[in-house]
């Protein structure tokens, strides 16, 4: 336990020393935001801090600090680290980066800023991956709130129809202005979110010695002996680093009123999402008690596993408060990744989207096939895990390219020394990660853990070097 409540501590820590640090490198000043320069009624809106904070904690927590933290707990506590340093020294300066230079840009997508920051075709492959990544992302958080309304509700009431209902929803708040369906219920759902996270947390640390927390170990104590490097680091993504977030922030950077908002809100947000990743992962590890008897109740489906936490730590009415929360994550994740496709697809076609008949012409087909893929996932037995395992890859390797754009930003803006490296460091770091899953991953190319360590390694060692010669060349020119 006293892991954990340190966890929470330098989390804190981190968000009140090095967001300062993140925010300096950046140096916000007063110049009008997309929120008050555009202001076109639909998706640049201004907002007050703590709503537009709000919306963006949701935005960001969906499946991933929950389901994510629960699967990267079957490792053991060393679970922990990764979701603490992740977070203050990739993950919250990945979100706060990515909304800030979007903000910088009008309210860019990080497709657009790909280009150009990195070139043309990058910004065309940022633009191919993003969408897709979104739509995975949106199958996601359709797939995994249906199943757990499907055990709070009448038999008729079941996965499939609930998978409808979301989409129907999905519909209207991909359509709608800004503050018209997101920005009023947004923020009564983030209380909602804190405090069933808060519930969950507190019935286990004062249940009179019922559960027990471990203390932080390097240790893998994964039953199937799976490597924490580089598995563990894809299948938290949410809760520490992830590259959804990237597709996120830009939305909310067009509803910002200044940029000195910009820690509170990005920066804020991406460390309470790793205080939630946190409270699941210990939920998990506490308890099952080992991490064989979690893998066994995974393969039951997560939305089991939250289920059967929720309720047996709090009781079946507490346990239903809890699990309607979490139902709240995903849905108010969704959304969002559809809406985010649609401003990514509106850019590339160059649609006014005050026009509500282009918003209908991107978002019908989006949602068809979001349906389909929400269909793959129902009707088959492990449609949800092979679905989440190429959107974590995705989320990740955009983490990647998001952070190597934050790069190129800073060395354009003359940030020399430490500034850019503060997001060349964990974009290297991602890099190593990204690349040496997918090499030995079974939906990738199942090469030896060696032979992936080694190309992992290098092409992160490589990209280094690319950095470090545009650092000094660029640095001499000025």
């Amino acid at each position: 336990m006293i892991s954990l409540l340190l966890s929470f501590a330098i989390l804190i820590i981190g968000y009140f020393a090095y967001g300062r640090v993140t925010e300096k490198i950046f140096a916000p000043d007063d110049r009008p935001t997309p929120a008050v320069a555009i202001n076109d009624g639909v998706d640049c809106v201004p907002m007050k801090t703590w709503k537009a904070f709000l919306i963006q904690l949701l935005n960001i927590a969906g499946t991933g600090p929950i389901f994510g933290a629960l699967m990267g707990a079957v490792f053991g506590p060393v679970v922990f680290l990764w979701i603490v340093f992740g977070s203050i020294l990739g993950g919250a300066v990945h979100d706060y980066m990515s909304g800030m230079i979007s903000c910088r840009h009008g309210g860019a997508s990080i497709a657009e800023l790909s280009g150009t920051y990195l070139g043309n075709l990058a910004k065309w492959v940022m633009r191919i991956f993003s969408v897709v990544l979104l739509v995975l992302c949106g199958t996601v958080f359709v797939t995994s709130p249906a199943g757990l309304l499907d055990k709070l509700t009448p038999p008729w009431m079941n996965g499939t129809f609930w998978a409808l209902v979301i989409l129907a929803y999905y519909l209207l708040a991909t359509l709608l202005p800004m503050d018209k369906l997101i920005g009023r219920l947004y923020p009564i759902f983030g209380v909602l979110l804190i405090v069933m996270a808060g519930a969950v947390i507190g019935g286990i640390l004062f249940s009179g010695g019922k559960y027990t927390i471990p203390e932080i170990s390097l240790n893998n104590l994964h039953p199937a002996g799976t490597p924490v490097w580089p598995y563990m680091f894809i299948t938290v993504a949410c809760g520490a680093v992830s590259g959804f977030h990237a597709t996120q922030s830009p939305m909310i950077a067009k509803c910002i009123q200044s940029e000195k908002e910009g820690r509170k809100i990005f920066y804020g947000a991406m460390i309470s999402e790793s205080v939630i990743a946190l409270v699941w992962a210990a939920a998990g590890v506490s308890f099952y008690g080992t991490t064989q008897l979690l893998s066994q109740a995974l393969a039951n489906g997560a939305s089991n596993v939250v289920y059967e936490i929720s309720t047996g730590v709090l009781g079946v009415v507490g346990g239903i408060l809890a699990v309607v929360g979490v139902v709240v994550c995903p849905i108010t994740s969704g959304d969002t990744a559809f809406r985010s496709a649609r401003l990514i697809l509106a850019e590339i076609f160059r649609l006014d989207q005050k026009n509500i008949r282009n918003r209908l012409i991107i978002t019908i087909p989006l949602l068809m096939l979001g349906g389909l893929l929400t269909w793959f996932a129902i009707v088959n037995d492990n449609g949800f895990q092979t679905i989440w395992r190429y959107f974590s890859w995705s989320n990740q390797t955009l983490a990647m390219i998001a952070l190597w754009v934050s790069t190129a930003y800073l060395l354009k803006n003359g940030k020399y020394r430490f500034g850019s490296l503060a997001t060349a460091l964990p974009a290297t770091f991602m890099t190593a990660v990204s690349l040496t899953y997918i090499l030995m991953a079974d939906e990738g190319f199942r090469l030896g853990q060696t032979v992936s360590y080694l190309f992992g390694a290098t092409a992160a060692v490589i990209l280094l070097g690319i950095y470090l010669f545009a650092l000094v060349r660029q640095k001499a020119s000025r």
